[in-house]
């Protein structure tokens, strides 16, 4: 990636990040505008999740990915504690993929 969009997306997260608190301070958001926000983040962090777990060059990523995401998912639904659910989602992938399953 060329050092001009590095520092493009640099410049651009620091502007959202700073957007945040000065509209905060100038305007009242009504309840209804911060749900929505709320949920909107929410769906941006569901999708970048799918899409990194699914898909790798364009094309399906493979279901020892796919299986080692879901059972961290598992795993952090029953509130285990993180570098356990790290390693048993590592884990499986590499075991799956050993395997053959791509």
């Amino acid at each position: 990636m060329p050092i001009a969009a590095i520092f493009a997306l640099a410049a651009g997260t620091f502007a959202f990040r700073r957007a945040g608190p000065l509209l905060a301070d100038h305007y009242q958001f009504s309840e209804s505008a911060q749900a929505w926000m709320t949920s909107a983040a929410t769906t941006l962090l569901a999708a970048l999740i799918a899409t990194s777990t699914l898909v790798q060059d364009g094309a399906f990523a493979g279901w020892a990915r796919f299986a080692g995401v879901g059972l961290a998912v598992v795993l952090v639904l029953a509130k285990a504690p993180f570098p356990l659910v790290v390693i048993a989602a590592a884990g499986t992938t590499a075991v799956l993929r050993q395997f053959g399953v791509a």
